[in-house]
C-alpha cells in the first residue's frame, strides 16, 4: 500500500521539489549543514547508500560533493523521476527491509526523512542492518518527524489519495533505537514546526571502530 501511494504522488512530489524548493536541502540551511557535515565525515570511507531517496535530490547533491553514492527507493515511479532529473547518478528500486548489504561494505548510509513509514517493530531491524553494513568509522544520518502519534495520511501533495502511516518518535526514543542497533550517536539537531511540517529531528551516528 505504501509503495502504491508513493508511486501515485511521485510526479507531484518531484515537481514540487523542482519548482518550489520544498524538500530540497539547499533551501534549508540547517538541513544542508547536516548533509554537508555527513559528506565531510564519510568522504573517502567508501560507498554511500541513500535509502528512500525519492526523486534523488540528496543523492545528486552528495554526488556533486564527490561521494560514491547511489540511491534506492521503494517506489519505482520515484526512481523513474530520480533517473530523469539526475541521469548522472545510480538509482535502483528496493525496500529498506529487502536490502542485501554486505557487512562493513559502506562508508555511509542515509535514511533521510524516509524511515518514518516503517512499522515500530520493523525499524530496529532496519537500523541493525545499516549498522552491520557500515564500516567501522562509517556514519549513518537520519531525519524523522517528532511526536507520539501514528498519523494516517489519506491524501498528499496536491490532494492525491494515499494510504500510509507516519510513525512519529520522541527524540530520546529514536536515539535509543539507534544506540541499540550498535551505533554511537555523534550529533543531534532538533527542528521546530514550520509552515510545511511539524517538529523534526536529525541524528548522525557512527559504527564504532
Amino acid at each position: 500500500m505504501v509503495r502504491e501511494s508513493y508511486d501515485r504522488v511521485a510526479d507531484n512530489y518531484a515537481h514540487m521539489v523542482v519548482t518550489t524548493g520544498i524538500g530540497d536541502i539547499r533551501t534549508h540551511p540547517w538541513l544542508k549543514a547536516s548533509i554537508d557535515a555527513f559528506a565531510d565525515t564519510v568522504s573517502g570511507l567508501g560507498p554511500v547508500l541513500d535509502v528512500g531517496c525519492g526523486p534523488g535530490t540528496v543523492t545528486a547533491y552528495l554526488a556533486g560533493r564527490g561521494l560514491d553514492v547511489s540511491g534506492v527507493d521503494l517506489s519505482s515511479r520515484m526512481i523513474e523521476n530520480a533517473r530523469r532529473l539526475h541521469p548522472e547518478c545510480r538509482f535502483s528500486v528496493s525496500s529498506a527491509t529487502d536490502l542485501d548489504l554486505g557487512e562493513a561494505s559502506l562508508g555511509g548510509v542515509l535514511g533521510w526523512w524516509s524511515l518514518f513509514n516503517l512499522p515500530r517493530d520493523v525499524l530496529p531491524q532496519v537500523l541493525a542492518l545499516f549498522a552491520r553494513a557500515l564500516k567501522p568509522g562509517g556514519h549513518f544520518i537520519t531525519a524523522t518527524h517528532v511526536g507520539d502519534e501514528d498519523l494516517v495520511r489519506t491524501e498528499a501533495y496536491g490532494g492525491v489519495p494515499v494510504r500510509w502511516t507516519t510513525h512519529k518518535w520522541r527524540p530520546e526514543q529514536f536515539v535509543d533505537l539507534i544506540e541499540r542497533a550498535g551505533l554511537r550517536p555523534v550529533a543531534e539537531l532538533r527542528l521546530p514546526s514550520d509552515e510545511q511540517s511539524g517538529p523534526g529531528l536529525v541524528v548522525m551516528a557512527e559504527r564504532p571502530a
